[in-house]
């Protein structure tokens, strides 16, 4: 069998916790690689660069050392998680350009260039450092200002976000920061699963955080416009002009998300205890579960209509499949008819899938209705203030267009926003008696991993 070798980030602070000294390493370079230091790989655990407070390590990593390590390793980041060493050594070290490079050696002389960070800045005097929180940066040696970073692997995560990283997007350089699962558990190499915000900026709609298999949605996250049951957690969402992201700037948590090879999403925390929160979690997680205009809430199960409830003024499309969603009532008033339409306030829910949606921006919540109302296609609106943890470029309408999809109950509450569907204010007593429906208020979704 093939020795296959990998530089990789380790959370070291696990070892630390399972009664593992840091004295077990021999470091070599403390936290910093500078021009005239190179990192070898002498298929061992024992060479690896150490954070200040011993948190995170860097070094070479191969299978055959996990195997026969009787504790436990996370491995947080990978350089060349699809271009392996193999059999070769590896080397690690700054080139003459100021790069980061990594080299397969063979027999001490023959070198090839497996993974460089590729900067297009120089330094006078470029070093290598492993932080506390994870981040392995290149910079001057006299300039630690963060803005001023050459090169710093948070902007390329794999399949872990920690605190103090961005998920998300950084529009100026139009650089996506996404988590992209292993292949398998013993292969770091892309797999099927990502996780990251998606919005599209020149139709304006809203950013939501997605999970796709390959191109397939299979968990949707939602809106982030209310995180208040999240703010002892320090969960931001940045969202302005130049960048769109999620961050947990919470820098007293030792905790990751995690993108796993089949699909889960784990939210790890080692604060006290080792526990870990995993979605989906249930039915009303997969995307779509009841179709269009439906609701899916697992706590009010029915022999009737299961888990799914079609929206105030809507009607189930197929008795035998819900897949297929709702349909209206009847057809909605005429344009412009303010007289005929009115809204229904939804809270405790996720809201809807944000593709078929429109950023706007108004001063009240007031404007915000106005312009859903007078609009033909309108069907739902939104209206999202800043909060101490939601940084917003200024107070955002949100307005849904066609079918709305992928509404669902929350397991807890949440606080802030409000979805407004537009309804037909008159009724028909005879069709609504036929027809099961729930009054339902829809606070957006609360921006914490962990309740999935």
């Amino acid at each position: 069998m093939e020795l296959v070798s990998f530089l990789v980030t380790l959370l070291l602070v696990v070892l630390r916790l399972f009664c593992v000294s840091t004295k077990t390493f021999a470091v070599v370079h403390n936290d910093t690689i500078r021009s005239t230091d190179v990192l070898r790989d002498h298929n061992s655990i024992n060479a690896l660069l150490v954070s200040k407070e011993g948190r995170f390590a860097l070094g070479f990593f191969n299978q055959q050392v996990v195997s026969s390590t009787i504790f436990i390793l996370e491995f947080v980041w990978v350089a060349n998680r699809c271009e392996a060493i193999i059999v070769t050594s590896g080397l690690l070290s700054i080139d003459n350009r100021g790069n980061l490079v990594l080299f397969s050696e063979e027999n001490n002389s023959k070198r090839e260039i497996v993974w460089s960070t590729n900067s297009s800045k120089q330094a006078a005097k470029p070093l290598v450092q492993l932080l506390d929180n994870g981040n392995l940066v290149l910079r001057d040696e006299k300039d630690d200002n963060t803005t001023n970073y050459l090169w710093e692997s948070f902007y390329y995560p794999t399949d872990s976000l920690l605190p103090g990283m961005k998920l998300g997007w950084d529009l100026r350089r139009g650089l996506n920061r996404r988590l992209s699962s292993w292949k398998s558990s013993d292969d770091p190499c892309h797999g099927n699963f990502t996780n990251g915000i998606e919005f599209d900026e020149e139709l304006h709609t809203y950013p939501q955080l997605i999970a796709r298999n390959g191109t397939a949605i299979f968990y949707r996250q939602g809106m982030w416009d209310s995180i208040s049951s999240s703010q002892n957690s320090g969960y931001e969402f940045v969202y302005n002009d130049d960048e769109v992201f999620y961050i947990q700037n919470n820098k007293s948590m030792i905790s990751r998300i995690v993108m796993r090879d089949d699909g889960r999403i784990e939210h790890q925390d080692w604060r006290e205890n080792f526990y870990s929160l995993i979605c989906p979690g249930d039915q009303c997680d997969s995307y779509g579960f009841c179709g269009a205009n439906s609701q899916c809430n697992v706590t009010t199960v029915t022999q009737d209509y299961g888990i799914c409830y079609c929206l105030k003024g809507f009607k189930q499309k197929n008795q035998e499949q819900w897949s297929e969603g709702c349909e209206r009532l009847y057809s909605p008033a005429s344009c412009h008819d303010e007289e005929k339409e009115e809204f229904r306030e939804y809270l405790g829910m996720r809201v809807p899938d944000t593709k078929n949606s429109l950023v706007s921006k108004s001063n009240n919540a007031s404007e915000c209705e106005s312009k859903c109302l007078t609009n033909c296609s309108c069907m739902a609106y939104s209206f999202t203030y800043s909060e101490s943890n939601v940084i917003v470029a200024d107070t955002v309408c949100v307005l849904w267009f066609g079918d709305l999809f992928d509404i669902r109950q929350l397991p807890s509450g949440g606080g802030g926003g409000h979805t407004h569907l537009k309804i037909e204010s008159r009724t028909d007593p005879k069709r609504e008696e036929k027809v099961k429906v729930k009054s339902l208020v829809m606070i957006i979704v609360e921006l914490a991993f962990a309740y999935c």
